[in-house]
């Protein structure tokens, strides 16, 4: 399956809650019943208040310089892409490049580590993959076995071991082997318990014991399927964590794709990737313009 075959799979339940092609099929002209029923089915499909209040908002605006009738497609094309920051998914600066994993319990982070270690190494990165997971039973084993699978090597403790050291020696290690990217997988942590999240921050200070200017990148994994959550999800996290970046989960099993759309106008962050699948290439570089051309068809 190509990558518009995988994207189109995995929005298919998400395009049918929002609909939009139906209402261009039926309104194609820009006007206030198009806006008055867009900002019903947005708010429906879990856009949130915010990106519904600056779509419209920059939707009038159009319509004031285009006039009322001009075409709807294009021009809510255009204004929805906006909405997104912009972002390059394989923006690597530094060798090697820290990528931490950070997100809930169940978010799909191992899975995503793995997913993200195998698309850099189809590129030519020589990437380590570091088992900072020491508590929740079976991660150690689960990223070793994706290990072998994607043919990243793989940094591990024993089992209760202090996340912070494993990082630590991870990225020591990575150094000394002069590997590409280092992806940290981190255990899933409540972003309500301040105890766990400040042992994500003592990583973070580990680390720059190490590279001041490490992690170069925190990726911040969020379950579509929990929809407005994410956005205080993504909150504490911003906070206590430094994110930089978003990685979508799930976004197959579930019709509350809109969700994307709010976490990341509401703090200004890049999606990098989308994850459609439980397949090995499932993990897909998020193009703004063919996310939303497909929402649209």
């Amino acid at each position: 399956m190509g990558i518009i075959d995988s994207l189109k799979s995995g929005l298919a339940r998400t395009k049918e809650r929002l609909n939009l092609a139906g209402l261009l099929k039926f309104r194609s002209r820009l006007n206030e019943e198009f806006l008055d029923e867009l900002e019903q089915i947005l708010y429906e499909g879990d856009a949130g208040v915010a990106i519904t209040e600056d779509l419209l908002k920059a939707l009038r605006e159009r319509m004031k310089r285009n006039g009322n009738e001009a075409a709807a497609r294009e021009i809510l094309l255009e204004e929805m892409v906006k909405l997104f920051p912009q972002g390059n998914p394989f923006e690597i600066t530094h060798k090697p490049e820290v990528i931490l994993l950070v997100g809930v319990n169940g978010s799909g982070k191992t899975t995503t580590a793995a997913k993200l270690a195998y698309k850099l190494i189809q590129s030519g990165k020589r990437t380590a993959l570091a088992a900072a997971d020491t508590f929740r039973a079976g991660a150690i084993e689960q990223l070793e076995q994706w290990g072998l699978r994607t043919g990243a090597r793989i940094i591990k403790q024993a089992p209760g071991a202090d996340p912070a050291s494993v990082a630590f020696d991870a990225l020591q290690s990575a150094q000394a082997k002069q590997e590409d990217v280092l992806i940290i997988d981190t255990a899933g942590r409540l972003h309500s318990k301040s105890n766990l999240m400040n042992e994500l921050e003592k990583v973070g200070r580990v680390l720059k014991k190490l590279d001041e200017s490490a992690p170069h990148q925190v990726l911040l994994v969020l379950d579509a399927v929990i929809g407005q959550n994410t956005v205080e999800q993504a909150r504490v996290f911003l906070e206590k964590a430094g994110v930089t970046g978003l990685i979508i989960t799930k976004l197959d099993g579930t019709a509350r794709g809109g969700s994307a759309l709010a976490v990341s106008r509401e703090f200004g962050l890049p999606i990098k990737f989308l994850g459609v699948g439980e397949k090995m290439d499932d993990l897909l570089e998020f193009d703004a313009e063919q996310f939303v051309k497909e929402l649209l068809e």
